[in-house]
């Protein structure tokens, strides 16, 4: 298993309903993104998956 979890980011960076639409995360998670630890950035990569799922509809 890799030690690094590397940021969701795909270099999109536009923001819709407080969300990011490239990578699904909202500002505050992108602000933590490097100061969280790998479970919560497993949770946030979680949260941004189901949240990019809502925002393609």
């Amino acid at each position: 298993m890799a030690q690094t979890i590397e940021s969701p980011c795909i270099g999109v960076c536009k923001l819709k309903s407080g969300l990011c639409t490239g990578c699904g995360r909202n500002m505050d998670e992108i602000s933590r993104w490097s100061s969280m630890k790998r479970p919560e950035k497993m949770s946030t990569l979680k949260r941004a998956e189901q949240r990019r799922k809502k925002l393609a509809r």
